[in-house]
């Protein structure tokens, strides 16, 4: 049996009650949807309730499932769309520890001369939580469009599927979460020397809106 195959066995005995082909068809799953939960959520506590809640529906939702997204994408739809709604109920911004952020994975691309070099580490370090706290401080809907695309590295058109919105409007919130990122950014001097590349990325947004 191929591995589609299987997965698509797995779907339709949870889609029918059965939990256990649910916990296994959801277990390659777990970790990345938490992980999407931190960075919208901005916070474990909150992002342990989304997952949880994500879950959830997953698993209410799913004889409803009808293949016309791939089931990762669908299941980020889920997760994205639990972050909002936790975010627009709480109706201000989360708190963001850097250390938990980190823990699951967030991180700038690194350069092997960090491990040796004590500059270079604090110069990381400041450079990760100034991103950290200024994705934090995006609003929501601009915030879950910016951490799909440059942060889970996913394409437009499935950000798209995931978000429900045309493309031309996610096109425009990413290019928009770029320009606040740059704005939150360059409010320090330091910062902006630390992004170098923070205008490039601001300048790609408004070329492709």
């Amino acid at each position: 049996m191929n591995l589609q195959k299987a997965k698509d066995t797995l779907i339709q005995q949870a889609a029918a009650g059965d939990a256990s082909a649910f916990e296994a068809l959801m277990a390659p799953y777990e970790r990345q949807l938490y992980s999407l939960c931190l960075r919208i959520a901005g916070n474990r506590e909150d992002a342990l309730d989304c997952a949880q809640e994500a879950m959830l529906r997953i698993w209410r939702s799913l004889p409803k499932y009808r293949y016309q997204s791939a089931l990762t994408t669908w299941c980020y739809r889920i997760a994205t769309n639990t972050c909002l709604d936790l975010l627009r109920r709480q109706k201000y911004r989360p708190s963001v520890s850097l250390d938990q952020m980190t823990d699951e994975g967030f991180s700038p691309a690194e350069d092997e001369e960090h491990e040796s070099n004590p500059e270079a580490n604090f110069e990381l370090s400041a450079r990760k939580r100034a991103l950290t706290e200024a994705i934090a401080a995006l609003p929501p809907n601009l915030r879950a469009a910016l951490v799909l695309r440059d942060v889970e590295g996913l394409p437009y058109d499935e950000i798209s599927e995931i978000l429900a919105l045309p493309g031309g409007t996610v096109r425009s919130r990413i290019s928009r979460a770029r320009e606040k990122l740059k704005e939150l950014l360059t409010k320090d001097c330091q910062n902006v020397e630390l992004f170098p590349s923070v205008n490039v990325k601001a300048d790609e947004g408004r070329r492709q809106a």
